[in-house]
């Protein structure tokens, strides 16, 4: 008998057509023979097969509907450590306080404390910090400052004022030898953007890591890292006088330190030790102004 002479019989009946679509988008994927009919007596739909497909389209149907009623990963919930204000706040006052003391680009500060290749790798490491506190002028450090506040806000939101600031302080120091290494001996670079940069990397990284987004499909689940790059484009390339080495190896730092701190449940951690952590951070900015005078 063939196919078009066979009998169908019914495989799946439904009231609601959504299931109904849904059955029959099965099969056609499968590529079984089906149709859809009505019946008043019953439910008012039915999906048709011809009897020697039945088994096979009940096999399909039923490793469809069990593929799909397991229940979606279970979506981490991060929690804020604080407001992430206490931090701002901080940066803004440390990478201020240069040129509220001695001005911008012609102060005797930008020449001891300027990111300087060929003095790098003579040993003076503290230009790796300090550089971070100098800009070139009043454009330079209001986008500094903004960029800087916005990104650092959310890093202090999940690890803590004291331990976000000092984990962004430390990749940016990290990013910046690096930086002074690979490039010349006259290479001269200054800014918080480096900084900047470390932070907009950690903090998707660290939600990523942490299963912030688990319970979206893949593609939804790596959308924030694939923002901060856009954003890492965006702003991090363009201008003749953009150090884009400080930027990209910043944000390469911030997403290493994200994906290392993951493990960490930074709630856990003490206000006390916190603390410690921001007077750290602020110690050593000024221990390497010290050894810079």
């Amino acid at each position: 008998m063939t196919e078009e002479q066979a009998p169908w019989v019914e495989v799946f009946r439904a009231e609601d057509q959504r299931l109904i679509r849904d059955a029959s988008l099965v099969l056609l994927a499968v590529k079984i023979a089906h149709r859809v009919d009505m019946n008043a007596t019953t439910s008012p739909w039915s999906v048709m097969v011809p009897a020697d497909q039945q088994a096979r389209a009940h096999n399909e149907l039923t490793a469809y509907w069990q593929e799909n009623s397991k229940p979606p990963p279970e979506q981490t919930q991060v929690p804020f450590v604080d407001s992430g204000w206490p931090g701002v706040l901080g940066f803004l006052a440390v990478i201020w306080a240069v040129p509220a003391l001695q001005g911008f680009a012609n102060s005797p500060l930008v020449e001891a404390g300027v990111l300087h290749s060929e003095a790098v790798r003579e040993g003076q490491w503290w230009r790796a910090i300090t550089a971070l506190t100098l800009h070139g002028g009043l454009e330079h450090i209001l986008s500094n400052s903004l960029f800087g506040s916005l990104f650092g806000f959310f890093v202090a939101r999940y690890l803590g004022s004291g331990v976000g600031w000092l984990a962004i302080l430390g990749c940016a120091a990290l990013a910046n030898l690096f930086n002074a290494f690979i490039h010349p001996d006259a290479f001269r670079a200054l800014g918080a953007s480096t900084a900047n940069f470390a932070a907009l990397g950690l903090t998707p990284t660290l939600l990523w890591r942490k299963g912030a987004f688990r319970q979206q499909d893949w593609r939804r689940s790596v959308a924030p890292l694939f923002a901060a790059l856009a954003m890492l484009a965006l702003t991090g390339f363009g201008a003749e006088r953009v150090d884009v080495g400080g930027h990209v190896f910043g944000f390469i730092a911030g997403v290493c330190a994200g994906l290392q701190l993951s493990r960490i449940d930074f709630a856990a951690i003490p206000r006390e030790r916190q603390q410690q952590c921001g007077i750290l951070a602020l110690g050593l900015v000024a221990f390497a102004w010290v050894v810079a005078l």
